[in-house]
């Protein structure tokens, strides 16, 4: 695969296609080719938050107060989630190169920046919570563990394979293992930190997650598209043998994403593991359907663990809240005009 030139006159300013396509480089966001990506540029600006402007006083005297076993459990899913978003920021600037079309580069950006700020989030919360070098080994935890490598190598060996062999089949793949990574492999962490939040245990933490899980939703909208828009200008790669890759990832992401809630939740007070196992598969048919696909698991059709969206919904993600004077500051209100639905 070829990098788009800079500048190129003798090609038109909308592009022939999303990869190996043909692009100017000049961005008019009247006259690119998926107008829904300047809609979903204005809504990726409007989620811009800054983590800084949480207070985490509350948070950092209620940590001494968790049990043991929450205490361990969030200094392990913290780990995980700087892990994931650490690999999807190298991810973000390697399909970026890519793109001959500079609306999409153009939107890539923002997703690459806003992936940066999820990661230092962890880094904020940490640090409010944790010495130094207890924080480092939080941050060392991923290389040791077992269960934990094994499921970022699943995403990660199909990273490395697009980034050292970029083609459209790699680029299909990368394509599936980030819908897996951004719509799948946060869902059981996000759940924990909710289950805390219920109980009114670390509300800043909390909402800093819902703020990361509005993003990851959109990201999640933004590469389904790319995944849809590349079977249109590739129709070669929409072969039997990409579908059962297709699905052999997303069963595998099921599988390994249910291990790890076993793996750490097991002792969590308010979780149903069998509960969250079905949740798990529910996402995964939901991320499916975005990429235009049959739903791959029968009886999950409604979400069994209604509890978690009050704190996961749009109405409260369009609002940052201090909770602590109580009153409301939008960055920016996601409506009929400017959102979008099924996220």
């Amino acid at each position: 695969m070829e990098r788009q030139l800079i500048f190129n006159t003798n090609a038109p300013n909308k592009s022939t296609r999303i990869i190996l396509g043909e692009c100017s480089g000049i961005l008019n966001w009247d006259d690119i080719r998926m107008p829904h990506m300047y809609k979903l540029y204005k809504v990726l600006l409007l989620n811009h938050w800054i983590a800084d402007e949480i207070p985490m006083s509350k948070d950092a005297q209620q940590f001494q107060l968790l049990d043991d076993e929450e205490r361990r459990t969030f200094k392990i899913n913290i780990g995980l989630l700087a892990v994931l978003d650490s690999m999807q920021t190298m991810f973000v600037g390697d399909v970026k190169q890519y793109f001959t079309d500079s609306s999409l580069e153009a939107v890539a950006a923002i997703i690459g920046q806003q992936e940066v700020v999820h990661n230092q989030s962890y880094s904020y919360v940490l640090s409010s919570l944790v010495s130094l070098e207890e924080q480092k080994e939080i941050f060392e935890y991923w290389k040791h563990d077992e269960v934990l490598l094994e499921r970022n190598r699943f995403i990660a060996d199909v990273y490395q394979n697009f980034r050292d062999n970029p083609t459209p089949q790699t680029f299909f793949e990368t394509l599936v293992a980030d819908l897996i990574l951004e719509g799948i492999f946060f869902y059981s962490t996000f759940a924990f930190f909710y289950n805390l939040a219920r109980d009114q245990k670390m509300m800043a933490t909390s909402q800093m997650i819902s703020y990361i899980q509005r993003d990851e939703n959109h990201h999640c909208f933004f590469f389904a598209e790319v995944f849809k828009q590349l079977l249109v200008d590739f129709p070669e790669l929409n072969t039997k043998e990409n579908m059962d890759f297709l699905y052999k990832m997303i069963d595998r992401a099921v599988e390994l994403e249910t291990n790890w809630a076993h793996y750490t939740l097991h002792s969590v007070k308010g979780i149903d593991l069998k509960e969250l196992g079905d949740y798990i598969k529910y996402i995964a048919n939901r991320r499916l359907v975005m990429l235009g696909m049959e739903k791959a698991y029968e009886g999950v059709d409604v979400n069994c663990m209604p509890w978690i969206k009050p704190f996961s919904d749009d109405a409260l993600n369009s609002t940052k809240t201090d909770f602590f004077e109580a009153k409301s500051r939008n960055y920016g209100k996601v409506g009929e005009d400017n959102g979008f639905d099924e996220l």
